[in-house]
């Protein structure tokens, strides 16, 4: 492969391309039918992309809006326009009308493609932006042209721009549950650096399948599917999202090796033993579980059930995105351990005082970190230092280098002089044997300044309650640390990556308990 290519992001899929046109790339089953697509396909149509995103005016450096769903497409769109040194903003498509808005204006993007059902807001937003030209599939909508149509209209060769290694390669944005979207930057080079670091340490196989039910705009699918089996060969199978019975009969039928999803997900999963029982999971290898607060008990739990060994994993879009991970051929991991240091790359933690510690913030400096925020000059001058980020993650580390999520600098709060951190409540609550889920947030108290509160999931027919969350904590844990209200919800809130959304929780919490506690 020549250089231009080579420093290309968008054609990490090219060379297995090239070597196994024949060899299935994707399995969609997004469609009424399953649709399979070829790496000769795949190539094709990435060509196709590239050229369409040129004939729509667009020019290296240029963003362009993609507000797509789970489907095959949004990997030839997303990465053919790399190809052409387009930038592709891949659109949370859970956002709202006026967040969605936010974004598109505030990435700049140029034009759009849009699967308008994807999202019912995408449409208005990219036109109240004044993008052009629009572009729309399943159908167009009037005043936009068809997507298939143009793309078919398009040669298959393609001859890639000259680009620098310091090109943006992509702009998702953070999730904003702390504040409006902040469009992230990422290279091609760096980019690239994690998919061949991955591949000399974490080697994928041709014949390892991946199942991916989890948002493709988020870096969880891209980092941990499509990048790394498409870059050797492997095949992805695609669903339109998760649900507990399509997701294990698609894992059987399409005799998936691999798995990954939110600590949500694999509760929901665990309620179906019996059918996990009876379906053949023998090609199943390993699974991953992420994004979010993982309990040593349910790391157990999903292990014994599948039979296989579940890792922990930890990222973050900005960081590379994978700066910690398990050492490859390492089963005995610790509870509650995310890993070790990437190969490569740098970790430390900056406690309070702003020196290094063995708990505290960590940094994180790797060829993968965003080189800045789009337009936010005040948040690059205070996360970005001399190459290292600062995650705004709190973490402790082993003296044999395991590290642990503790959880978030911005979560802690001050009750009646104690400082308690969330995770650390959430934790207490989630070690009784009734509860599946827990979020943990202050409210204003009259005598306390604030005090926690915790809305929490339980197993199916159990009696745990209020009283008895209160309990369990007082007697388990520090008293200053109890939560003073407790709800019992069917399911709790989660954002468009599939993580606690802790304002909407806050936001239930006034609503159930007023916006003032006490006792």
């Amino acid at each position: 492969m020549d250089a231009k290519r080579a420093g290309n992001l968008g054609y990490f899929s090219h060379e297995a391309s090239l070597a196994m046109p024949e060899r299935i790339a994707m399995i969609d089953l997004t469609g009424p039918a399953p649709r399979e697509v070829t790496y000769g396909e795949l190539e094709e149509r990435l060509n196709r992309a590239a050229n369409l995103a040129v004939a729509m005016g667009l020019k290296p450096g240029d963003r362009l809006a993609m507000c797509v769903a789970n489907r095959f497409e949004f990997i030839e769109i997303m990465y053919g326009a790399m190809r052409a040194g387009v930038v592709p903003v891949t659109l949370n498509t859970r956002l709202g009308a006026e967040v969605l808005e936010f974004t598109v204006r505030d990435s700049d993007s140029a034009a759009a493609i849009v699967e308008p059902g994807s999202n019912r807001f995408a449409v208005g937003a990219c036109e109240a932006a004044g993008l052009t030209p629009l572009v729309a599939f399943d159908p167009a909508p009037e005043g936009w042209q068809d997507y298939e149509t143009l793309l078919m209209a398009q040669p298959t060769s393609f001859e890639p721009p000259e680009l620098g290694p310091d090109h943006p390669s992509f702009q998702p944005y953070t999730s904003g549950s702390t504040g409006k979207p902040k469009g992230v930057v990422l290279t091609h080079a760096g980019q690239l650096w994690g998919i061949h670091i991955f591949q000399r340490f974490w080697p994928e196989k041709l014949e390892n399948r991946a199942l991916a039910a989890v948002p493709m705009y988020h870096k969880n699918a891209m980092a941990g599917a499509f990048k790394p089996l498409l870059h050797v060969g492997g095949s992805v199978v695609i669903l339109a999202d998760f649900t507990p019975e399509p997701f294990l009969h698609a894992l059987s039928h399409y005799q998936c090796t691999n798995t990954g999803g939110v600590p949500a997900v694999y509760t929901s999963l665990l309620q179906h033993r019996a059918l996990i029982n009876q379906l053949d999971l023998s090609h199943l290898q390993g699974l991953s579980v992420g994004s979010a607060p993982v309990q040593p008990e349910l790391l157990s739990d999903i292990m014994e059930t599948f039979g296989v060994n579940c890792v922990e994993s930890y990222g973050l879009t900005e960081g590379g995105p994978v700066p910690i991970a398990v050492p490859p051929g390492v089963k005995a991991v610790p509870p509650g351990s995310c890993g070790k240091v990437l190969p490569e790359g740098e970790v430390k933690l900056v406690g309070a005082d702003g020196s290094d510690a063995d708990y505290g913030e960590m940094w994180v400096r790797n060829p993968g970190v965003t080189p800045g925020y789009y337009k936010r000059p005040d948040v690059n001058a205070e996360k970005l230092v001399d190459g290292w980020l600062k995650t705004g993650d709190l973490f402790r580390v082993d003296e044999d280098g395991w590290y642990y999520f503790m959880g978030r600098t911005d979560d802690m709060f001050n009750c009646g002089g104690e400082n308690i951190y969330p995770k650390e409540v959430e934790n207490l609550l989630l070690a009784h044997p009734d509860v599946t889920d827990a979020s943990v947030v202050p409210l204003p108290h009259r005598i306390k300044g604030e005090a926690p509160v915790a809305m929490i999931t339980v197993t199916a027919g159990s009696t745990f309650d209020e009283a008895a969350a209160k309990a369990w904590c007082l007697e388990n844990g520090p008293a200053y640390a109890h939560p003073r209200r407790v709800a019992v919800l069917d399911a709790l809130p989660l954002n468009g990556a599939a993580k606690i959304d802790r304002l909407v929780v806050q936001k239930q919490a006034r609503e159930m308990f007023g916006e003032e506690i006490g006792g």
